[in-house]
């Protein structure tokens, strides 16, 4: 694989993110904020949800698998990405139970597998963690002020 191949399909990835519908699934996924792996369960299989939360889980798997095979540049996609962080971060403590729940051991295995071979991974997980809740807070303190 060379670096214009890994461009050219982290382009395609980021071209893919774009859709409206995808966008959609990415704006729910941020404000989703699970507090136990039932929270997870729950907006897999509620109607309004389900499609957001599969939507965009499946799609980080599925990027990281490029990545985890050889088929996108580690390094490049690192460089490009940040969201894959942030979706995991939200999922990483309940995964466990959701795959055990799921009778799945290989549910979000590929972004899993790609996250934890950062050597701070744990740290940068609990960190994104801590940003979002800031961010919800400072959100929720603008709309008491308008």
């Amino acid at each position: 694989m060379n670096k214009a191949e890994s461009a050219d399909l982290i382009l395609k990835l980021y071209d893919l993110r774009r859709e409206p519908t995808m966008r959609a699934a990415r704006n729910w996924m941020l404000s989703f904020f699970p507090a136990s792996a039932a929270d997870i369960m729950q907006a897999m299989i509620a109607q309004e949800t389900s499609g957001h939360f599969r939507m965009v889980a499946t799609y980080w798997d599925m990027a990281a698998s490029l990545v985890n095979h050889g088929a996108i540049d580690e390094e490049m996609f690192a460089d490009a990405h940040n969201e894959h962080l942030v979706v995991f971060s939200k999922i990483e403590l309940f995964l466990e139970e959701v795959r055990a729940t799921m009778n799945s051991p290989k549910f979000l295995l590929n972004l899993e597998t790609l996250i934890m071979k950062m050597p701070d991974a744990k740290e940068v997980l609990t960190a994104r963690r801590e940003m979002i809740k800031r961010m919800f807070e400072v959100r929720r303190e603008m709309a008491k002020n308008v």
